[in-house]
């Protein structure tokens, strides 16, 4: 099971696409799954997450500040602030500018992860990039959205800070505590959880897709070129920020690859939970998952074949 699991989880850039154009193309195939079920799929993502992770995944942050430091300082910094403009630039209507900036101050996720993996980058860096980002996430994500996105609407940064403590942490710290107190089902758990979160990221991404199918298909041309421009920017921006700081290669890439790939996932629940009212958030959210897994996985596959 643990090599199907693998296999399947190696792959999901590929299913990402495959959803993408099956919600868009027959909508019932995910309409089922629900908007409330968004919340509950992340959080057991964030469960399963906290039952993966070892105590070489803290050890290595602090013993790595200053590189750990400047990855999370990298998205935190690069991301935003490339969503905002990107929003401005592209006179983007308020709706789609909120969903943009919301999913650039997102942190990273675990797909980002797999994708480092299939480049063969430092994939231990990655981990340690997504457990720190994740968690300043919590504070870091409300404060930016306010910052970037509360001249287009007022944003409850209170509301989203409660969100993403109940959606993140606490499944997180719900996951280590399991791994501590029930270790050996802790570990049959975690050999399945990466398929598990693949899962229901497709799930979530499927739903968002068909939910939003009309507005998408009518401002298709615009949300391809500003999520697609954003995904690009953060790709290349954080490659550009290892080379700045003399990192080996490896390290460029893995920053590359964690500035640029965002929890899309968890931008998606907290568009669908707050800003139910402007039905366009949400729909860069959903188009993120797809198109930062395509090119995650081209560029891990050209960093594989020139090691």
């Amino acid at each position: 099971m643990e090599r199907i699991a693998a296999g399947a989880t190696q792959f999901f850039p590929l299913w990402s696409v495959l959803v993408g154009i099956l919600a868009l193309i027959e909508p019932s195939c995910f309409l089922w799954y629900g908007k409330d079920a968004i919340g509950w799929g992340l959080g057991i993502i964030m469960l399963g997450m906290g039952m993966t992770l070892q105590p070489n995944d803290f050890i290595r942050v602090w013993r790595e500040p200053k590189v750990v430091g400047l990855g999370v300082f990298s998205q935190f910094l690069i991301m935003p602030a490339w969503g905002a403009g990107l929003a401005w630039v592209l006179q983007l209507p308020s709706e789609m500018a909120v969903g943009l900036i919301l999913v650039s101050c997102c942190p990273g996720g675990t797909a980002s992860n797999v994708v480092v993996f299939l480049a063969k980058a430092n994939l231990a860096l990655s981990v340690s990039l997504t457990l720190v980002s994740t968690i300043l996430a919590i504070f870091l994500t409300p404060w930016l959205m306010n910052l970037y996105a509360g001249h287009y609407v007022p944003v409850d940064s209170w509301g989203l800070l409660k969100s993403i403590l109940l959606i993140v942490l606490l499944p997180l710290l719900f996951g280590l505590l399991w791994k501590k107190l029930f270790e050996n089902s802790a570990h049959q758990v975690s050999k399945v959880s990466p398929l598990i979160s693949v899962l229901f990221i497709l799930l979530i991404v499927g739903y968002v897709l068909a939910a939003k199918r009309n507005i998408i298909l009518e401002y298709w041309y615009l949300l391809v070129i500003a999520v697609l421009l954003l995904h690009l920017g953060g790709f290349f921006l954080g490659f550009m920020i290892g080379l700045l700081f003399k990192r080996d290669r490896l390290d460029c890439r893995t920053f590359s690859i964690e500035v640029g790939m965002q929890n899309s996932g968890l931008g998606m629940a907290l568009a669908s939970k707050h800003f139910s009212h402007m039905p366009m958030v949400p729909a860069p959210c959903a188009l993120s998952a797809v198109i930062h897994c395509l090119i995650g996985s081209v560029l891990a596959t050209w960093w594989n074949r020139n090691k």
